[in-house]
């Protein structure tokens, strides 16, 4: 039995190779260097907001954690 095709494969170095003369033909040599930097910076601040909503989701989660805690023993408190 053959194993399932990925859906997703990295190019190789062929398939790269392809990509960027068709890259420069469309863009000029010029113009790659400045979308290549405009690529990476938007990667860069894509991976902080990223961090960023991740950080607020952990704090989500601590505070109602803890408001869960703080119900909890108040419960206990009034019950005794």
């Amino acid at each position: 039995m053959s194993s399932p095709v990925p859906l997703f494969m990295m190019p190789g170095g062929p398939e790269l190779l392809i990509i960027f003369f068709i890259a420069v033909l469309l863009f000029g040599s010029a113009k790659l260097p400045g979308l290549a930097r405009a690529a990476g910076e938007s990667m860069g601040e894509f991976q902080k907001g990223r961090v960023r909503v991740e950080r607020e989701l952990d704090e989500m989660r601590t505070t109602a954690r803890e408001s869960v805690e703080a119900d909890a023993e108040e419960r206990e408190r009034t019950a005794d």
